[in-house]
């Protein structure tokens, strides 16, 4: 079921497969320097398995620096499955994922990512006890999507006070990217602070549903990240921010849900001499993690402890920021070397 691959960039990576499911996919251990390895587990239809490998590990290096930047103790890992999560799911298939996680023995912890739900944790936990995001239990934290987007919601605020002046989002047009579980949370708090919404998903429903709810602009898919807002919030796949897309920008502020928003981390550097601010994204993106950690560790008393931790991210946001523009640095940049000298003195 394991096939372990060599990697020169990770601890550990794995082909994952199972012939009676139809299971196909990865899972990757970047860092478990700092805790076990967390972080969720998606499933998508991927070109091919080399992109759903490239993927897998770009994620959980992301992950590493997510779990960092949080202050948690976890390293970073991920785990992909290829195939359509609307047609391709069985409760076969994911106990079959199960089984896998399991015989890391504790090594990753898992949770729901894109193409996964609370209901999908609860097949897999039939199989592995390393499992989190559950709907109930002791210490169960179910979907962390809203807390994702509070986090995300409150790096933008941190990000507008040093771009525009003022932290209020008031009257700022917001273009948003995707419309899964945090994508709708962050519109739904964004309407409530009184920003003006743009929006775009390749599901026509959930676009008419959002515009109708929120009173929002419609654009597509493939145009959203050029339209004119004051900030544009990526909240669907990677790799949006790139040679392509970056020139096309009208937005001044960066701030959204997605993992790797960045193509390559010289992309930071083609944004920044755009003069327009991007907000580190695992950085920014961080909460659903702080949700899922509070099952993981088994907190008692978890909504002090995400309320907590939420705003040490956003402290952390604001720093970043502050000492960016004191040094001249470009944020992505001295996000990635804090969170590196963080790992190393919280791991001797």
């Amino acid at each position: 079921m394991l096939n372990k691959i060599a990697s020169t960039t990770h601890e550990a990576v794995y082909q994952v497969s199972d012939a009676e499911s139809g299971l196909e996919g990865f899972i990757a251990l970047h860092s478990t320097r700092l805790g076990p390895a967390a972080g969720g587990l998606r499933m998508r239809e991927y070109a091919s398995a080399q992109a759903a490998l490239e993927d897998v590990l770009n994620l959980s290096r992301g992950m590493t620096y997510k779990n960092a930047a949080a202050g948690l103790p976890l390293g970073g890992g991920k785990a992909v499955i290829i195939g359509n999560p609307h047609s391709d799911k069985t409760p076969r298939l994911l106990r079959a994922m199960g089984r896998a996680v399991e015989a890391l023995e504790g090594r990753y912890w898992t949770a729901e990512d894109m193409g996964m739900s609370p209901e999908d944790m609860a097949e897999l936990a039939h199989e592995t006890r390393f499992v989190a995001g559950l709907d109930s239990g002791s210490h169960a934290s179910g979907d962390p999507s809203p807390v994702t987007a509070e986090g995300v919601f409150n790096a933008m605020k941190v990000g507008a006070e040093h771009r525009f002046g003022s932290a209020d989002l008031a009257g700022k047009r917001v273009a948003v990217q995707g419309l899964g579980h945090v994508g709708w949370h962050l519109c739904r708090m964004l309407h409530g602070a009184g920003a003006s919404l743009i929006v775009a998903d390749m599901d026509a429903a959930r676009v008419a549903g959002t515009v109708k709810e929120f009173g929002a602009s419609l654009a597509e898919p493939g145009d959203i990240h050029r339209v004119e807002a004051d900030i544009f919030a990526p909240c669907a796949i990677g790799g949006i921010l790139n040679a392509q897309s970056i020139p096309e920008l009208r937005a001044k502020l960066i701030c959204g849900a997605a993992n790797n928003q960045l193509s390559s981390a010289s992309d930071a550097d083609a944004i920044a001499a755009r003069e327009i601010l991007y907000l580190p994204d695992y950085v920014a993106n961080g909460g659903g993690i702080i949700n899922v950690a509070a099952e993981i560790l088994k907190i008692e008393d978890r909504d002090p402890w995400v309320a907590e931790k939420l705003e040490t991210l956003r402290q952390t946001m604001a720093r970043i920021l502050s000492k960016a523009r004191a040094e001249r640095a470009i944020p992505a940049h001295l996000a990635d070397r804090t969170v590196d000298e963080l790992i190393l003195r919280e791991a001797v």
